[in-house]
């Protein structure tokens, strides 16, 4: 069956590679770096799972991440450019990268051969497993035979309401990034505390510290709760999955954690997807991410 249109991604949507097939989603890479010289293409160069190991086994390097280029969106949206068929390309959040902007210098590049091509670029102002969420969501829609200009517009009428909540391992990541200050963490290392963290309109928000991982990973789940209770939707309208780093079995953990509250809660729900979180973001957060993503459904 022909699309309605096509879906484009890029990297930090953290989808496994078996469901962008799966979904017929073309995915483009970001590139990841332990020495500031050479780059290598998320899942194509370096896997996930390599990735986390080298941050545990040379802890005190810290890898870098670097967008796509124009080029790489350049080829993603040419096959689809010679075939008459629209594009939705979903990106990161700006405030995170400039991903986008490569996008959009591709797609000024394709209409100047292809003046006819349709290409829309829009700013997710989510990423990592939440940004995946909303791929899907588009998945969704096309595969409901959405309008390409309605699809658009329930896109653009949903992404505000995603939300992460989640904490990390430890602090030192966060700061050597920019993303807390340095006596926070220098503070939150003697005392083991960590910080729960929420982001929302594509910006981080400290929503606490607490001391442990048990302690804190609790605390997660207590603020999905409490989204959940001020909320004026039944779980049944959100999209919910769980977001790891390193440690698969302790996502897996979490995510029954998770399910055994709402149900204490009164939420009815049996499953929630876990997936891993990927370098894009890996490389801010350290190897122990854990979170959840939440957004509402098309």
């Amino acid at each position: 069956m022909s699309e309605t249109f096509h879906i484009v991604s890029d990297g930090s949507c953290d989808l496994p590679a078996e469901l962008v097939q799966e979904k017929n989603i073309t995915v483009v890479p970001f590139y990841v770096s332990f020495d500031d010289s050479h780059y290598l293409k998320e899942n194509v160069e370096i896997g996930i799972r390599d990735f986390y190991q080298q941050m545990v086994d040379r802890k005190g390097v810290f890898p870098k991440s670097s967008m796509p280029s124009v080029s790489d969106f350049e080829d993603a949206f040419l096959p689809f450019a010679q075939t008459a068929t629209p594009v939705i390309c979903i990106c990161i959040t700006t405030k995170f990268s400039g991903s986008m902007q490569s996008a959009l210098n591709a797609k000024a590049n394709i209409l100047e051969k292809y003046p006819h091509a349709e290409i829309t670029v829009i700013d997710s102002t989510i990423n990592t497993v939440l940004q995946g969420q909303f791929v899907l969501e588009a998945v969704k829609l096309r595969d409901r035979c959405f309008n390409y200009q309605d699809a658009i517009h329930r896109l653009e009428e949903i992404k505000s309401t995603g939300k992460i909540f989640f904490t990390v391992g430890n602090m030192e990541y966060l700061m050597h990034g920019g993303r807390i200050g340095k006596v926070a963490a220098i503070t939150g290392s003697v005392l083991d505390i960590r910080p729960l963290i929420t982001l929302e309109r594509g910006e981080i928000f400290p929503s606490g510290m607490d001391r442990g991982r048990k302690r804190t990973t609790q605390k997660v789940i207590d603020l999905l709760l409490e989204h959940l209770r001020k909320s004026s939707l039944g779980i049944e309208r959100y999209s919910l999955a769980v977001g790891y780093g390193y440690d698969k079995e302790e996502g897996l953990a979490f995510r029954d954690h998770a399910l055994a509250a709402l149900h204490g809660h009164g939420y009815d729900i049996t499953e929630i997807p876990v997936y891993q979180i990927g370098a894009t973001i890996g490389v801010h957060t350290g190897p122990y991410p854990l979170g959840f993503g939440i957004i509402e459904t098309a």
